[in-house]
Formats: C-alpha cells, structure tokens, sequence
C-alpha cells in the first residue's frame, strides 16, 4: 500500500508541473520565444520560419503591405498592420484565418501590444493619432491625439506608482520629442525633446529607453525623470531594435554600413559606457532584427528577402532562410497552442486549464490524507489480528 501512495503522489505532481507549463509559458509582448519566427513582408505577407527545422514551415496571407506585426503572449494571435487598407487585422497564428480588424486613420505601420492591459496601440507617421484597440475583439477602446506623426512605440515599466495603475507608461516618438502617456487612461504625463527627431524606440528591462533618430543616431533615455538624453552611436540608417533579455545588449540594425550593431545596456546614473560593443557584418542590407528570450539566436530581416539566423554566444552565422518579397519586419516566438483559435476559444480552454490546476493541487493535498487514513486503518488491524489470533 506504501509504495501504491508513493507512485500517486508521483503521478500527481507530473500532472501539476505539467499544467502549470501549460497554463504558463509565455512569451513577451515582442515575442522572443525560440520556436518560431515570424518575417513580415515576405512574398505573400508573413512567412513563418520553424527554428528547430530552418525553413519556412508556411506563409499567412496578408495584403495590404504589412509592415509591422505583434504576437499574443502565448503565441496563439498576430496583431498585422495593413497600411495600404488603413488597418490592423488580429490573425490566429495557428490556421492563419482572420480573426477580426479595425479601421485606423492615417496609415498605421506601427503596432505595440501591452499584456498587462491587453490593449493594442496602433499609429503611423501619416497621422498624429495613437489608436487604441482592444486585443481580444478589434474594438476601438479610445485614440490619443500626439504631437504630430507617430514613428515610434514603445512601454516603458517605471514600477507601481499609485494604487490601480499598471507602472507602466506609453512612450510615442513624434517629429521632434516623444510624448509620454498613461497606459491605462491615455492621459498625457510629459515629453522628452529630442531635436534629433525620434524614429524607432526599444525599451529594455531596466531604467533605459533606445531611440534611433532622423540624424542617423542613437540616443538612450532615462525613464525616470529628469529624461536625460545621451547619443551612443551615429553616421548609420539605423531600423527597429530588439534587445538580450539576459544581458541587457540592445541589437540595432545599420542599413548604411551592412551590419548589426550591439550595443553595451546603458544604465540611469552610470557613465555612458564606450560603443558600440561589437559589430556583427551582413551581406547586405538589414531591415529589423529579433533577439530570442534566451538570448541564444538573433533573426535578422534582410532587403535581400532573406532572414539570416545568427548564434549570439558562438559569434557565427547558422543559417539563411529564403523568404522572399521585401522583409520589414521580424519577430519570434512561441508555437501557438493546438486548441483555441479565436478569442472565445481561447478564453475557455485557459479557464478550463486553470480550473483543471486547481483540482490537480487540490486532489494532491486531499487524495493522500485519505490514502494514508486507510493505510493507517488498515495497518492497525492487521496488527490487532496478529495479536489476537482467533
């Protein structure tokens, strides 16, 4: 009886761990998991890169000329800009099917997603309009009027400030300051000048937010006030940037010189450290590039249609996928989960996950109490049997 509770509760606890992976493996808002890449822009509209087999595995139609796209924490939405149709369309990742989509004025190239209020901000740099739409079912929620055209997104985490606010702020680069809001409310909290001209902001974990800038720089930014400006690199046509979570090291693409640069993490309060870090060379033009969560590969989009797989701590190139048609963009992350591919759907089997947790955990905690109790019962009378033979 012994060793039948032991195997239980063994069984038991590989079923929890089992759910809870399931119930939590989530990648960030920009992607970053390494299972799958997506190449916006490429022949088709979105080409999808399995990184285990270094091929693309399909293509999900999308018209419209999609520049930018994010990706659902648990892999399963794309959130695609169309600015050739004025708008944002959310596609399951799994079947590529269209889920729904909004009308955004201007012509939106610029998408950024926020977990932590699932809310989609979507602007471009024809219109001074920041729209905000909800991430489960296409609504416009609400749309924040900036300072001129929008050329940048970006959330900055500043921590929790005051009860029922996220800690979070929403960071929009416009002609010659970036603009600071509220992510919840979407009330205006300040500027930061930047006579450079803010283009493409990254931000990093930590105190620092990146800008690439219309005077061909880089420029880090403080997140907590006083909002210092400090130029690290210039002289370069520099795209959109991702980062290592693990070390911090922000990769900026350079189109004038060919090459991907990484940039030592700039901290709030320290000297600006010596840049770049290093420069990774390409064979030709880069367009956007993605960092994997575990800071293992780097995904660069190339003008070339091709998306080059670079291993960070073996310094070397691994692979280059053909993509085709004219690359904009790249981000990676997880396989989308089998079940669910609408928002209802997936609402139900993550509360049909969860609630399956719960009675996991709590037969795990109920299950060998009572197990015990009948061992214990049933121990005690074969000893009064060997006591008292009849």
């Amino acid at each position: 009886m012994r060793k039948q509770i032991y195997v239980f509760l063994i069984v038991l606890m590989l079923l929890t761990l089992g759910t809870l992976i399931g119930t939590s493996s989530v990648a960030h808002a920009d992607g970053g998991a390494p299972n799958l890449a997506y190449v916006v822009g490429a022949s088709g509209g979105v080409a999808v890169i399995d990184v285990q087999q270094q091929k693309v595995v399909k293509t999900i139609q999308v018209t419209g000329d999609p520049h930018l796209v994010a990706l659902s924490a648990d892999g399963r939405f794309l959130y695609v800009t169309q600015p050739q149709l004025h708008r944002l369309s959310i596609i399951a990742a799994k079947t590529g099917d269209s889920v729904c989509s909004a009308d955004i004025p201007g012509t939106p190239d610029l998408v950024l997603l926020d977990p932590n209020v699932n809310l989609l901000y979507v602007g471009g740099s024809q219109s001074p309009t920041v729209t905000v739409v909800d991430a489960t079912n296409c609504t416009i929620k609400r749309q924040i009027e900036t300072a001129g055209p929008v050329y940048g997104l970006s959330y900055a985490i500043v921590g929790l400030t005051t009860p029922g606010k996220t800690g979070e702020q929403l960071w929009v680069s416009n002609e010659k300051v970036i603009s600071i809001y509220d992510d919840v409310n979407g009330n205006a909290l300040g500027s930061v000048s930047v006579p450079q001209g803010p283009r493409y902001l990254s931000s990093p974990p930590g105190s620092t937010v990146y800008a690439t800038t219309a005077q061909h720089s880089v420029v880090a930014i403080n997140i907590a006030t006083p909002h210092t400006v400090m130029p690290l690199i210039s002289g370069g046509s520099y795209g959109p940037m991702d980062f290592d979570e693990t070390t911090g090291v922000v990769y900026v693409p350079d189109a004038t010189s060919h090459q991907l640069i990484a940039l030592t993490p700039v901290s709030a309060g320290s000297s600006i450290p010596k840049e770049p870090n290093h420069e990774i060379p390409l064979d030709t033009v880069p367009r956007s590039v993605a960092i994997t969560s575990d800071g293992q590969l780097a995904f660069i989009a190339l003008s070339s249609g091709d998306a080059s797989m670079y291993d960070i701590p073996g310094h070397q190139f691994v692979t280059k996928i053909h993509t085709g048609g004219s690359p904009q963009f790249i981000i990676t992350g997880l396989y989308p989960p089998s079940l669910g591919t609408t928002p209802t759907q997936a609402s139900f089997w993550n509360n049909f996950a969860l609630i399956a947790g719960y009675i996991i955990v709590i037969a795990l905690l109920i299950v060998p109490f009572i197990l015990f109790r009948r061992y214990s019962r049933t121990r005690k009378i074969a000893q009064a049997n060997e006591e008292n033979p009849s």
